[in-house]
């Protein structure tokens, strides 16, 4: 027997017992969003690998030991996306969309990331993001946060989620910080860890990033950068809270917020919880002004974030969320007379009710063995027809969530019973 060829590791199967609550989260993430006149685009998952080197910055995890890289039959270097932003970027320049106008962008699917595999962190991942172009108030960066604050009351997730925020002042101002920070962090080189002197050169805001529980009093006695902001920079962060507070949408204010991506600017926030263990971030973003003209276009600013889709299905999951039934009603066929009539029966109800999640029975198999599929698919009704309901012209109908009698219904009729059982919610 030949072996059996299994996922890779780290890339996970969503069965169809998991669809249904993957969907309700993104039918409700792509209801708020149209709400606020946000308008989907989609991304090839392969860019050059170039745009991420120019985007993400070289000193990086990401770029360093994380992404999927390889080089094609033509000998160009591609890699999978690693993250969204870049490519979404590129696409607005490419397609002219960018250049004196007002984009509210998002998008949904996989990312790839060669990170060590655990809970709520896998190799192939999804996400989705959020990118606005053209807007340099502190309005839209509010409104991103507030769109996400309403996405979480959508997914009955308000609760359990904590809003921080941090400013990273502009590229002058963090040039300015970074001296500082390295000049504080290389009179302390004996206590940072192998990562964190690699990153002193290189990206040493990271390095206040760091999870490392042996480093966490040298970074907390470390120089703030909201210390060093300019006048503008802290207008901007704090009109931002003000808006926040007018709201009534609670927010703590984390100094060593910085990210992970070297195209950050000014603005940076990021829900987390503590119910994911170490994976307590579910969604994060921020400004980045700078990005869409290092990347070739025009100076453009901008602003965005991005939600891991696992980590927030695995909070819905844990607070007992359930999706709701995934099918209406399940007919039951029983006899060659019955299968044939069924099948017209079926389609006329598909046309008369579009809405009708309607599962019909195909395979055979006696009328038990038909009933537990019913009670199986989840339907609300199981609804049977043999050859006694076909010589009366009805189809008998069975509630499988409540006890009530079971009925006959004459079959040109069984529109309007579903119709009349939507309106009473039975």
């Amino acid at each position: 027997m030949a072996k059996n060829v299994q996922a890779i590791r780290g890339m996970h199967d969503i069965l169809p017992s998991q669809t249904p609550l993957w969907q309700l989260l993104e039918d409700r993430v792509r209801d708020v969003l149209e709400r606020y006149g946000y308008q989907e685009i989609r991304m090839p998952l392969v860019e050059q690998t170039e745009l991420f080197k120019r985007s993400i910055g070289e000193v990086t995890d990401i770029v360093e030991k994380e992404m999927y890289t390889f080089d094609d039959r033509n000998g160009d270097s591609l890699t999978l996306r690693p993250e969204g932003t870049a490519g979404c970027v590129r696409a607005g320049i490419e397609n002219g969309l960018l250049y004196n106008q007002v984009q509210r962008l998002w998008y949904q699917g996989p990312m790839f990331r060669h990170e060590r595999p655990q809970k709520g962190r896998y190799r192939q991942f999804q996400q989705i993001g959020v990118e606005t172009f053209g807007m340099a108030g502190p309005d839209i960066d509010l409104e991103l946060i507030l769109i996400t604050h309403r996405i979480w009351q959508a997914l009955g997730l308000s609760d359990g989620l904590e809003l921080q925020i941090n400013s990273l002042g502009t590229a002058d101002e963090r040039l300015a910080y970074r001296e500082l920070l390295v000049e504080y962090l290389s009179s302390n080189l004996d206590q940072l860890d192998e990562d964190s002197r690699r990153r002193l050169d290189g990206n040493p805001l990271r390095i206040l990033d760091s999870k490392n529980p042996d480093m966490r009093e040298l970074i907390v006695g470390a120089p703030a950068l909201m210390d060093h902001l300019g006048d503008e920079s802290r207008a901007h962060f704090d009109a931002i809270c003000a808006g926040l507070d007018a709201v009534g949408v609670a927010y703590v204010i984390n100094p060593r917020l910085v990210r992970g991506l070297d195209y950050y600017a000014r603005t940076v926030f990021e829900w987390v919880t503590d119910r994911l263990g170490a994976q307590g971030t579910v969604c994060a973003g921020g400004r980045y002004d700078g990005l869409v003209e290092q990347l070739g276009g025009h100076a453009t600013t901008a602003v965005g974030f991005a939600m891991g889709v696992e980590r927030l299905v695995a909070l819905l999951e844990e607070g007992g969320i359930e999706p709701g039934e995934q099918v209406d009603a399940y007919l039951i066929l029983m006899g060659n007379g019955a299968q044939r009539e069924g099948l017209l029966l079926a389609e006329k109800l598909r046309d008369q009710l579009p809405e009708l999640r309607l599962m019909t029975h195909c395979g055979g198999g006696g009328y038990k063995s038909q009933f537990k599929k019913a009670d199986r698919s989840g339907a609300r009704y199981a609804l049977i027809l043999g050859d006694d309901e076909l010589a009366k012209g009805v189809v008998s109908v069975k509630n499988l969530r409540e006890q009530i009698e079971q009925q006959e219904i004459v079959l040109d009729q069984l529109a309007e019973f579903f119709k009349k059982s939507k309106e009473n919610g039975i």
